[in-house]
């Protein structure tokens, strides 16, 4: 695939997200990012004309003017405070809320709610240690 070297956005699978809009009848908002782009990469986030947050910064600020109604942004970070960070940096510029529940959250905790809930995810990219490539394609309850 086209996955890109990014240390802001997951790339890997992203081919499956207008399926998944349309199964969710929910609009889809995409814009491109290009590769090498992560020019900013401090901790803590300092706008950077040419960086891909401002990507995200350009992204949310179409969604909101095409929907007023949305006031607020999730963020599925756990541990990364560089996504995190960023994230509510673009929301405090754009005057939306950032929400990332799973913020610091017990991984194994989080992992054991996930496979709890009925969430069938199947793993398509081994990036840690534990894990190999013997585990792609693997339901989280197997893993």
């Amino acid at each position: 695939g086209d996955e890109l070297d990014s240390f802001m956005y997951q790339t890997v699978g992203h081919e499956g997200i207008e399926a998944i809009s349309e199964c969710m009848g929910l609009p889809l908002y995409r814009r491109p990012i290009r590769k090498g782009t992560s020019l900013q990469q401090d901790l803590e986030y300092r706008t950077t004309e040419g960086d891909e947050v401002e990507e995200l910064h350009a992204l949310l600020a179409a969604v909101k003017r095409d929907m007023p109604e949305v006031t607020a942004v999730c963020c599925g970070a756990i541990l990364s405070n560089y996504q995190r960070t960023r994230v509510e940096s673009v929301c405090m510029r754009l005057g939306l809320v950032s929400l990332a529940y799973l913020w610091m959250g017990d991984q194994a905790e989080l992992l054991d709610e996930m496979i709890d809930s009925g969430i069938e995810a199947i793993a398509i990219k081994v990036a840690c240690m534990g894990l190999s490539q013997k585990h792609l394609g693997l339901d989280l309850a197997a893993l």
